[in-house]
C-alpha cells in the first residue's frame, strides 16, 4: 500500500482561490491523498466549491479560529489519516508532480521537505520571473534557522505526521500569528536534522493582493518571537541579534514612515551576513526615505 498524504488547507472567504488550489490537488500525479479543507465559517460559497468537486478524498471541516490559523491547521492534522502532512494555503497552488516529488525525498529518509514557489501577481499569468526562494539548510539546522530565518514557504512543506505529533503541532499563541509556522520548524529542528530542500520549483505563491500586511502587528510578533527564543538568540547570534529580525523590523518601521526607528534597526545589522538582494532592498528603502523626509529649515539669525 502506498503511503497516504494528508493535505491541510485552511481557508476563509476565498472560494475562488480555493477552487484553484483544489484543482491543483486534483491534478496531482500521485493519487494517494486526502484533502482536509478547514473553513473558518466563510460567508461566501466555499461550501459549494468543495461540494461541487464531488470528490470523496476532499473533506470539509468548520472551525471558529478567532484569527488563529494555527488552530485550523491543527484541526486538520488531528483529523488526518496520512503518514505525511502537506500544507497548502488556499490562495496558493501546486504543479502536478509536487506530491510525487515530495514523497520521493521523504521515502528516502527526510522528515520534512520543502521547495521554492513561483510568485504569481496576476490572474492567468503565463510567465513567472520571481520566486519565493529559500536556501538549503546546514547542520546544525536549529542554529541555521535562528541565525538566518525561515527559508520555507508554508505551501511548499510536507512533513511526517509523527514529527508534528512529537512537537505538539503548531503553536496557537496569538502573539506568534504569522510566524507560528517558523516556530514549528524550529521545534522540529530540535527533534530531527532531516529537513531537506527539494531543488525544484513545484508550486505558485499568490502575491497579487488579498494578503493583509500589518507592520505594527509584525513588530509585535517579532518582539514576541525574540522573547520566546531569547536564550537561543543570545547563544547563537552575534551582538545585535540575527540580521533577518532587524531587517524585518526596519522594513515594518519603513512602511509606517518611522524612519528613525528604521535606521536604529538597520544600525544593528552585520552587513557580511546579509544576502545581496536584501542589501539592495535596504539601500532602496534608504533612498526612498530621503524623498519622504522633510528638509529642516533653519531660521535666519536676526
Amino acid at each position: 500500500m502506498k503511503p497516504l498524504i494528508s493535505i491541510v488547507i485552511p481557508t476563509y472567504n476565498r472560494a475562488r482561490d480555493l477552487e484553484r488550489a483544489l484543482k491543483s490537488v486534483l491534478t496531482q500525479t500521485y493519487p494517494h491523498w486526502e484533502a482536509l479543507i478547514i473553513d473558518n465559517h466563510s460567508s461566501d460559497n466555499t461550501t459549494d466549491v468543495v461540494a461541487g468537486l464531488n470528490e470523496p478524498r476532499a473533506k470539509l471541516f468548520k472551525i471558529h479560529n478567532h484569527g488563529v490559523i494555527a488552530a485550523s491547521r491543527n484541526l486538520g492534522i488531528r483529523h488526518s489519516a496520512g503518514k505525511y502532512i502537506a500544507f497548502l494555503d488556499s490562495d496558493d497552488w501546486w504543479m502536478p508532480q509536487k506530491l510525487k516529488e515530495s514523497l520521493k525525498y521523504l521515502e528516502q529518509g527526510a522528515d520534512l521537505v520543502y521547495h521554492d514557489l513561483f510568485q504569481a501577481r496576476r490572474e492567468n499569468q503565463k510567465f513567472f520571473l520571481r520566486k519565493v526562494s529559500g536556501r538549503a539548510l546546514r547542520s546544525p539546522v536549529f542554529a541555521d534557522l535562528i541565525r538566518h530565518g525561515n527559508p520555507m514557504a508554508n505551501s511548499g512543506v510536507v512533513v511526517r505526521k509523527c514529527i508534528l505529533d512529537a512537537i505538539g503541532g503548531l503553536s496557537e499563541d496569538k502573539n506568534l500569528i504569522a510566524i507560528e509556522d517558523f516556530d514549528a520548524w524550529l521545534r522540529t529542528a530540535k527533534v530531527t536534522e532531516k529537513l531537506n530542500k527539494i531543488p525544484k520549483t513545484l508550486g505558485y505563491y499568490w502575491a497579487g493582493g488579498g494578503n493583509i500586511s500589518n507592520p505594527k502587528r509584525s513588530i509585535q510578533m517579532l518582539n514576541a518571537f525574540q522573547e520566546r527564543y531569547a536564550h537561543e538568540l543570545e547563544n547563537l547570534t552575534v551582538d545585535g541579534g540575527p540580521w533577518w529580525i532587524n531587517y524585518a523590523k526596519a522594513r515594518a518601521h519603513y512602511l509606517l514612515h518611522e524612519f528613525t526607528c528604521m535606521e536604529e534597526n538597520l544600525g544593528r545589522l552585520h552587513w557580511r551576513e546579509i544576502p545581496l538582494p536584501i542589501t539592495i532592498k535596504i539601500q532602496w528603502m534608504r533612498l526612498i526615505t530621503i524623498l519622504f523626509r522633510k528638509p529642516v529649515v533653519q531660521q535666519e539669525r536676526k
